[in-house]
């Protein structure tokens, strides 16, 4: 009796606690719509040479597509569109040992974004930079090429997701506010 009792408390509990999150505007990572300019997209990357599609373009299109957005295949289908232009990857090196080998690396990842609807600015160019670093072993080389190649691929799935978070609290807040009915100037992003 006193575990069925316990049992429908945490039930009601949780329900309360689900009903207050829902009522301040809590939303899980991923379920908020997408701001009217991010939902239909095209990613134009600018790179003076390109074998393949670079990880940030990849994570952006899927974190895009997973919040309901539509990544079209040219620019004149798409309602804005997003410019990648400068991306930029660089090894420095952070300490180097007794012997004169170097011992921590880190690698730094930037990219210039901007974001267009024909012919207006909806965000001016911007850059974004990331870096992480990471321990050295020459008597590891391998190893550690493979874990610098990992690494470049999260620096720019991370830059991704640093991306469309500025791009909503920019965007979503020009929207929001220009759907009340007021005219709002785009806020300038740092």
């Amino acid at each position: 009796m006193n575990n069925t009792l316990s049992t429908r408390m945490r039930i009601a509990l949780a329900v309360l606690l689900a009903a207050l999150l829902a009522g301040c505007g809590f939303h899980l990572a991923g379920s908020r719509p997408l701001p009217k300019p991010l939902q239909s997209t095209y990613i134009e990357v600018i790179a003076p040479y390109r074998v393949s599609e670079p990880p940030l373009e990849v994570s952006l299109r899927t974190l895009l597509q997973r919040r309901g957005g539509h990544v079209k295949s040219s620019a004149d289908q798409a309602g804005a569109v997003i410019r990648l232009s400068n991306l930029n990857e660089s090894r420095l090196v952070l300490s180097i040992g007794t012997d004169g080998k170097v011992l921590e690396f880190q690698l730094v990842t930037s990219v210039t974004y901007q974001v267009n609807a024909g012919s207006k600015v909806l965000m001016p160019p911007d850059t974004l930079s990331l870096s992480r670093s990471y321990s050295f072993n020459a008597e590891q080389v391998l190893a550690k090429d493979a874990e610098e190649a990992r690494l470049r691929e999260y620096i720019q799935r991370e830059l991704a997701e640093l991306l469309l978070l500025r791009m909503e609290a920019v965007l979503g807040h020009g929207s929001e506010s220009q759907d009340a009915g007021s005219s709002v100037a785009t806020p300038e992003v740092a």
